[in-house]
């Protein structure tokens, strides 16, 4: 049975045309299928969905050809960690960690408009947008993909980065565990009266973290962790009494709001695939994985699965050699693993009892206390290897 593709890619978000690009580039044959349009370019207004992209992602996209609008990021320098009464505190540089920056925040919409601008460049990429896969099974050395509009794909490896509700995952019979954290996350886009570029910042509360992620010029976008019911209520209020809220429970150093762009909140919750592969099939992004917003690595070790995939893959022969996808899971398990409980630690430690929070401050103070562990930590968070000179 001959493929119709080396490589089928269900979900064209950002991890995965992130690497549909990486392979196109490559000279694979690849089909990316997209239940919704292919993404318009963003223009006026900051969208609500904004991710940091670290050092490692940043290559990876890098090595795809594709270039990102540098008018709509901005790159960030320092993050600066705390507890709101001032009890833990510790700064992150990057100049200390031996990086000029730590990577760069931007929309998710402008990141993957950019990265479908670069799939229209590829002849090898063939995007199939506005349907989904209904059926998957394995037809000798391949793996057939049935669509919901008639079409039957095949390729010697199909990968879900078709996020936490995949469809892909679900037809493959891969359970996933999950935990409801009883929070939600409000995202609010405001203008400043003070330029917010930089640094990004998070003050823990024992209600959850509020943090800033600096937007080019006089724009941040305000992350406020709290209860359900709590959080609900805020995002109901009118523009002048969210910025009210928002000046009073957050630090000076915000500033004053001179507006209120737009604001939307959603649970949080952790979800884990028990497993990566299945017979010439594999999982990256939220669909292997979803964990707490509050370290902002989601997208992150998403692209770090695309990146670990792709180079398998190109140093292999035979893209869906289960050998390749068995030390694919195994690498990325462990290091999702270790950002699962990572994440988990720091939610326990700072919204937890008052021993629990105790300890979160030590952590802090003892963060600060030594440089090394501090550059480790933070280049282990960009993806790269502490333990490497130079």
């Amino acid at each position: 049975m001959q493929s119709d593709h080396d490589i089928i890619i269900v979900g064209g978000g950002m991890v995965g045309a992130a690497l549909a690009a990486r392979l196109g580039n490559a000279g694979y044959a690849i089909g990316l299928i997209e239940r919704g349009a292919e993404p318009t370019p963003m223009s006026g207004d900051y969208d609500l969905r904004i991710s940091s992209l670290n050092a490692r992602s940043l290559a990876f996209v890098k090595l795809s050809g594709t270039e990102l609008p540098q008018e709509r990021c901005c790159p960030f320098r320092h993050i600066d960690v705390s507890n709101l009464d001032g009890t833990g505190h510790s700064v992150f540089s990057a100049s200390d960690s031996g990086m000029d920056d730590f990577g760069l925040f931007i929309e998710n919409r402008t990141l993957q408009h950019a990265l479908w601008q670069r799939l229209q460049e590829l002849p090898s990429v063939t995007c199939y947008t506005h349907c989904a896969p209904i059926n998957t099974l394995i037809a000798g050395d391949k793996r057939v993909v049935e669509l919901d509009n008639g079409k039957m794909l095949s390729a010697r490896l199909v990968v879900g980065a078709d996020g936490a509700r995949s469809t892909l995952r679900q037809l493959a019979g891969i359970e996933v565990t999950s935990h409801n954290y009883h929070q939600r996350a409000l995202i609010v886009n405001v203008e400043t009266a003070l330029p917010q570029q930089d640094v990004s910042w998070q003050y823990f509360t024992p209600t959850g973290p509020i943090a800033m992620l600096p937007l080019p010029g006089h724009r941040a976008s305000l992350v406020w962790y709290d209860h359900d019911e709590t959080t609900k209520a805020r995002e109901a209020l009118d523009d002048d009494a969210l910025k009210a809220a928002i000046e009073n429970a957050y630090p000076k150093r915000l500033g004053k709001l001179t507006r209120i762009v737009a604001r939307a909140s959603f649970p949080i919750k952790r979800q884990h695939a028990r497993r990566y592969i299945g017979k010439r099939l594999a999982l990256i992004g939220d669909a292997a994985h979803v964990v707490h917003p509050l370290a902002g690595q989601g997208l992150n070790i998403g692209l770090h699965d695309a990146d670990t995939l792709a180079e398998m893959v190109i140093k292999g022969r035979d893209p869906g050699d289960h050998i390749n996808l068995h030390r694919f899971e195994c690498q990325r398990r462990v290091a999702n693993q270790a950002m699962i409980a990572a994440t988990d630690s720091f939610h326990h430690l700072f919204t937890g009892a008052k021993p629990l929070r105790q300890l979160g401050d030590l952590s802090l103070h003892l963060a600060e206390r030594f440089p090394l562990a501090k550059r480790m930590m933070m280049q282990q968070a960009n993806g790269l290897n502490p333990f490497k000179r130079g």
